[in-house]
């Protein structure tokens, strides 16, 4: 009898650039969502860089662009836009708009990347364990599973950020964010796992000698990337969103370090009267989540097409 090889995967090498460039081809708006992606990937990395650009520190106060007496609008129009201020300013204390978003930029998606992370080596970790291992690993890790889905995780989560004292709310909202995403990309990599353990250049490592953690790196894990990578990147908007979500709500990231979410929350009682507060932030937000999710959609179909659309 003669065993099969392990076949190639569809998306991999020259295939997947090609597949790549036609779905550039036949989707335009990838080529802008890749464009806003690479901007805001480059303002977490160089924030201090850019935001430098406008001459202006989050933190500076600039009470020469608002007026004190109309409540501390802003001078000038579209919310104080000007040569100096190329965003504008934030009512009452001046700060420059295009400083802090760009920080909050930095902020918010380390928050949401970190996370990310946490959830994607996490559950990628659970799902082979449980769909390779099967038995009591399996009843186990499900089991937890369940029990971590069935925690109302929002509700959760403020509590946790509103008890937690003096501690560095950066990290906290990392590991809390994680601590409830993880089982989505397990329940994902357990049953892509079951589906590829009887493969047969499974069984042919399996009787050529290769052990347990050697067939998982070698032959489990490369099977389930795909899947993985594109369930990652449409897991990524739903992390900026939870992080503005408890950001607006008052439990996240505390002033005077900026956040999109703190941002928006702040801007709600200005938005009648200066509604560029409100708008610069939210676009930001707004843009980012959209372009995530159709980069998502896009990998999702290159890399895992038989979950994607036809």
């Amino acid at each position: 009898m003669t065993l099969t090889t392990k076949p190639p995967a569809p998306a991999g090498g020259d295939g997947a650039w090609r597949t790549v460039r036609a779905e550039l081809r036949r989707r335009p708006s990838l080529k802008v969502s890749l464009a806003v992606v690479a901007l805001f990937a480059l303002m977490t990395v160089a924030a201090p860089l850019i935001g430098s650009l406008g001459g202006w520190g989050p933190e500076e106060f600039d009470k020469s662009a608002v007026d004190p007496y109309l409540g501390g609008q802003p001078i000038g129009p579209l919310g104080g836009v000007s040569a100096e201020h190329w965003l504008g300013v934030e009512p009452i204390t001046g700060r420059d708009l295009y400083a802090r978003v760009v920080h909050g930029a930095q902020v918010s998606l380390l928050i949401a990347f970190a996370a990310t992370a946490i959830v994607v080596v996490a559950g990628t970790a659970a799902g082979i364990a449980a769909g390779y291992f099967g038995g009591r690993t399996d009843t186990v890790l499900s089991r937890l599973m369940d029990l971590t889905m069935s925690f109302p995780s929002l509700i959760f989560m403020i509590a946790m950020m509103s008890v937690a004292r003096d501690v560095n709310r950066t990290l906290l909202m990392i590991l809390v964010i994680g601590l409830f995403g993880w089982p989505g990309v397990a329940r994902v990599v357990r049953g892509q796992t079951l589906s590829l353990k009887h493969r047969e250049y499974v069984d042919a490592a399996r009787v050529g000698g290769s052990g347990p953690w050697r067939i998982l790196g070698r032959d489990i894990l490369p099977g389930v990337a795909g899947p993985v990578i594109a369930y990652t990147t449409l897991m990524i908007p739903g992390m900026i969103a939870t992080e503005a979500d408890l950001s607006y709500l008052g439990v996240g990231v505390r002033p005077p370090t900026p956040s999109w979410g703190q941002m928006i929350a702040e801007s709600v009682a200005y938005y009648d009267t200066d509604p560029m507060y409100f708008l610069v932030p939210s676009v930001c937000l707004f843009l980012t989540v959209l372009a995530f999710t159709l980069l998502g959609d896009a990998l999702r179909d290159i890399l895992d097409p038989r979950g994607g659309r036809s």
